[in-house]
């Protein structure tokens, strides 16, 4: 099942790369509109949604990425006290119990929400605004990632139960304040 993981890791960490790109093209495309804008009085409304659709794409693209990397929002305060089985412990019923069943019931619902979307051809209200399904379908793409990232996340979490992996797999490294101390202090010794 590791391979399986792993393959999904591939997957959203490849995903995640390639929406990077659409932040950058959306702080181009703000910074164009807004010289537009004040120096020409000229814009238009699609320009501000399509800044919201890659905003979303990034949102929801790459949030299966922000968990892979052990990146999201967490109680580590709480946690932290816990031997690092326990922590497993409490990821997996996280996973099991919240994670998959809301993600689950989203996925559900998001589908037909953004088929409709697409079949009726449905367009913003905004006087120039763009399509909207692409943006619906969001929902059902980027959820669907959670769900595969979840599955990935659950067999390395018993895989480090069962002894066959190790706890690496799966945490970030943080950076304590010593070692970020530290590197000031080689940085500015360096110079």
């Amino acid at each position: 099942m590791l391979f399986v993981s792993r393959a999904i890791d591939k997957l959203n960490d490849t995903v995640a790369t390639a929406v990077s790109w659409a932040l950058l093209l959306a702080v181009l495309i703000c910074a164009g509109n807004a010289l537009i804008r004040y120096s020409f009085n000229m814009s238009s409304n699609a320009w501000l949604e399509i800044q919201w659709y890659l905003f979303a794409a990034v949102f929801m693209l790459a949030s299966p990425h922000t968990l892979r990397r052990d990146e999201h929002v967490r109680i580590d305060v709480v946690t932290g006290r816990f031997s690092r089985r326990t922590q497993v412990w409490l990821d997996l019923f996280g996973f099991v119990f919240f994670l998959m069943p809301i993600s689950l019931i989203i996925l559900y619902y998001g589908i037909p929400f953004g088929l409709e979307s697409l079949r009726s051809g449905e367009m913003s209200s905004n006087s120039g605004g763009l399509i909207v399904w692409p943006a619906k379908l969001l929902v059902a793409v980027g959820f669907g990632l959670m769900i595969l990232q979840g599955i990935s996340e659950i067999i390395k979490r018993v895989a480090y139960l069962q002894g066959r992996l190790d706890a690496s797999a799966f945490t970030k490294h943080a950076v304590t304040p010593e070692e970020e101390i530290a590197a000031i202090k080689s940085a500015n010794n360096l110079s």
